[in-house]
């Protein structure tokens, strides 16, 4: 089977299409031919060496996939072959064939494809934990997405407005803004000129009752000056290159919290919740409430392709290889 293998971090463009032989599955192991790849930024990360978890060298990038169970260990219940399956790695989702722990897949619900599959785990679920047990978003409220044309933040754009809030969506460019709207957002921000009055605005004087922020840096600082009193500032990631630092005159002046979230530690701490959370946003999905936004599709062995496409910011949504882009 193929495989991607980082054998050096530095530059995706080093990444190496591999032979390697196929796995079989174990007694307590689902064996799955995988179909579709979700590529993210934090892949473009772990390969140059700068994500906080540093596998040990060579290894295979990619943590989310979507498959057919190709075969079932004797300790295996509540799968069959044929079944249609979207998966989580950590990393190791690059390859063409992979044996995982039942724990660690879901099944794909009717109206989805392997693509939109692939793409959904990581955006949604770390839209909702952050949303639910970051943020604590209430139907009424007001939330500010930012990065809201990535695949993370359209997804906490379809999140929140099925928690009933009013969303505010930021974003870098007209199209990205664009696309945004059409999954719901009921505000529009260009953050390239700044956005703190026009988040005042939209929000009568007030303030965002919750940010969802992936991006970082400056546009987490400016953030900061448009919150509502008792705001949460849920803290995902920093694809705009520098990590936030919270002014906590602010959070006091405030009564706000700035709140950090993982949600691959949150599902290892909380496995139940973390389920729990799964199952919610499959049951919307399912209903047809929530969907992958795929804006690149690339064939599996132009990996250097599809992680470029994510390092210049030219997806709107979701990046996925496949094995017939």
């Amino acid at each position: 089977m193929k495989a991607i293998v980082c054998h050096r971090f530095g530059s995706f463009r080093d990444l190496a299409v591999e032979e390697r032989p196929p796995p079989e599955a174990g007694p307590d192991e689902v064996l799955v031919e995988l179909r579709a790849w979700g590529v993210n930024y934090v892949d473009v990360i772990m390969v140059g060496g700068t994500y906080q978890l540093r596998p040990d060298l060579p290894f295979v990038p990619g943590t989310e996939a979507a498959g057919v169970v190709s075969a079932i260990g004797a300790n295996v219940t509540g799968f069959a072959i044929g079944d249609r399956v979207m998966t989580a790695h950590r990393p190791g989702a690059f390859v063409e064939a992979a044996a995982l722990h039942p724990s660690s897949m879901q099944p794909i619900p009717d109206a989805m494809s392997f693509e939109e599959a692939a793409g959904f785990r990581a955006g949604f679920t770390t839209a909702y934990h952050g949303l639910v047990q970051g943020g604590n978003l209430q139907a009424g409220e007001t939330a500010l997405i930012l990065g809201a044309g990535g695949g993370m933040g359209l997804a906490a754009v379809q999140v929140a407005k099925q928690l009933g809030a009013t969303v505010i969506a930021a974003a870098g460019s007209a199209e990205k803004l664009a696309v945004a709207k059409s999954y719901g957002a009921d505000h529009l921000i260009d953050y390239t000129d700044g956005f703190r009055s026009r988040v005042k605005a939209a929000t009568d004087g007030r303030g965002a009752d919750v940010v969802f922020d992936p991006v970082g840096g400056d546009v987490f600082d400016e953030a900061m000056r448009c919150i509502n009193m008792g705001a949460r500032l849920i803290i995902v990631g920093f694809t705009g290159g520098r990590p936030a630092q919270a002014r906590t005159n602010l959070l006091l002046i405030k009564c706000a919290s700035a709140v950090g979230i993982r949600v691959g530690a949150f599902s290892r701490a909380r496995p139940q919740a973390a389920l729990a959370n799964m199952a919610r946003l499959l049951d919307w999905a399912d209903a047809g409430k929530l969907r992958t936004h795929i804006s690149h599709r690339f064939p599996f062995d132009q990996i250097g392709n599809a992680m470029a496409t994510i390092a210049d910011r030219k997806a709107i949504g979701k990046v996925v290889l496949t094995r017939d882009a």
